[in-house]
């Protein structure tokens, strides 16, 4: 009787153990922290999604007062639907040539929407238009929004690869095949070279 009450007792030791060493090896901690940066990523992409809605209308707005500007106009369209067109999904996230891709179509969409916006501050006549006025206004607010949504996912996927590089949390995420994720790194060209002022001042 004492015997198989000392194994019970020593099987539940034993189970005990081995769920702490599993609990500490990450085995739980690290799909918890993938799945939020997932769900960050789907909050970037939210953001990005939301901007893209806006375009159009602005575009419409901005061609009907300052025609002269259709090259500008077409090349936002134009960095819109490539913008649209590329996807990263939860899968990708590991991808950095694919993260890069992503960073750079939203660059260009992000570029062409500061030369509209630019080049329609010259229109007096159009910054006056109270829908112009409410579109660009939504439009600031939405980069806003990109930036801290980008902020959030990046933390995320901070707090993951840390979680998968270290130890002993390291030993959990290859045991269940975890990569690192690819952190949201904004590609602006010739972002790297400081304007030059000389000659304007």
């Amino acid at each position: 009787m004492t015997l198989s009450l000392a194994a019970r007792k020593g099987r539940a030791v034993i189970a005990l153990l081995a769920a702490l060493s599993l609990a500490a090896c990450g085995f739980n901690s690290v799909p918890t922290k993938q799945e939020v940066a997932k769900a960050k990523w789907a909050d970037v992409q939210a953001a990005f999604q939301e901007r893209a809605n806006l375009v159009p209308n602005l575009a419409a707005v901005a061609k009907g007062a300052a025609t002269q500007e259709k090259a500008i106009l077409t090349g936002v369209m134009d960095a819109r639907a490539k913008a649209t067109s590329i996807q990263v999904n939860a899968e990708d996230l590991s991808d950095p040539a694919k993260m890069q891709q992503y960073a750079a179509a939203q660059g260009q969409l992000s570029m062409g929407l500061g030369r509209l916006l630019a080049s329609v501050e010259a229109y007096p006549e159009l910054k006056s238009i109270t829908n112009y006025q409410m579109l660009q206004s939504q439009l600031e607010g939405q980069e806003n929004r990109i930036r801290i949504s980008i902020r959030d996912y990046n933390a995320a996927v901070q707090d993951y690869n840390t979680e998968v590089r270290t130890f002993p949390t390291m030993i959990g995420a290859r045991l269940r095949g975890a990569e690192p994720l690819v952190p949201y790194k904004s590609v602006t060209p010739g972002a790297e070279v400081a304007p030059s002022l000389e000659g304007k001042i």
